[in-house]
């Protein structure tokens, strides 16, 4: 019952959409214009990087939130130790699942990226300061966003399992490969050359 708890604070977290908050204010249904995602990229695409920054700021906090949330819960219940880790992982999972299909959307959301940062940011700031710095890192010298986050997704699994072991670690795996899963139209735009760079998106003026 207890893990099933941790699993719904998740997926609600999750459904709280930037982009469709976003969207109500501007009157545009981001997920059905331009690259057609619900995320911060796309929005900044359809109406400048301010809008932008705004969606990723509320994607990446709900995914802060909600740990926080659960690690208060933990605390009050005494769990600690391997379980808790476990168990914050398992939240993890869930806010991403409830970004990526939220009820909210008729379970089409976008593909999780702010959220995880937000996620790692909550878990341990020594991951988190590898996985962004690895994201901007890779994000630039490539100035594609979509390789950068394939990246963090890797350095994520790599830390996780130094860190905390093979079951934290085997939550990431599914985590990369469903992010991949949701980025293999970008993957394939790249290699017909029409994917978006990350500099023509900041010339985009606010709409």
């Amino acid at each position: 019952m207890y893990v099933l708890m941790i699993c719904v604070i998740g997926y609600v977290f999750g459904c709280l959409h930037g982009s469709q908050l976003v969207g109500k204010y501007k009157k545009i249904n981001i997920k059905q214009a331009g690259v057609k995602n619900a995320g911060a990229s796309n929005t900044t695409i359809l109406l400048g990087w301010k809008y932008g920054i705004l969606v990723a700021l509320i994607d990446i906090f709900k995914g802060t939130a909600s740990i926080l949330v659960v690690l208060f819960l933990m605390k009050e219940q005494g769990i600690t130790g391997e379980e808790q880790i476990l168990l914050i992982y398992v939240n993890a999972l869930f806010i991403i699942l409830g970004h990526n299909y939220p009820i909210t959307m008729k379970f089409g959301g976008g593909k999780g990226t702010a959220s995880l940062v937000g996620i790692l940011l909550a878990i341990d700031w020594k991951i988190a300061l590898i996985g962004i710095g690895i994201l901007l890192l890779f994000t630039i010298a490539t100035d594609y966003l979509v390789i950068g986050v394939l990246f963090m997704y890797l350095s994520f699994l790599v830390t996780t399992y130094i860190f905390f072991g093979v079951e934290p670690a085997l939550v990431v795996v599914f985590l990369s490969l469903l992010s991949i899963w949701k980025h293999m139209d970008n993957y394939k735009r790249i290699v017909h050359r029409q994917e978006k760079k990350l500099s023509s998106m900041f010339k985009k003026k606010v709409g």
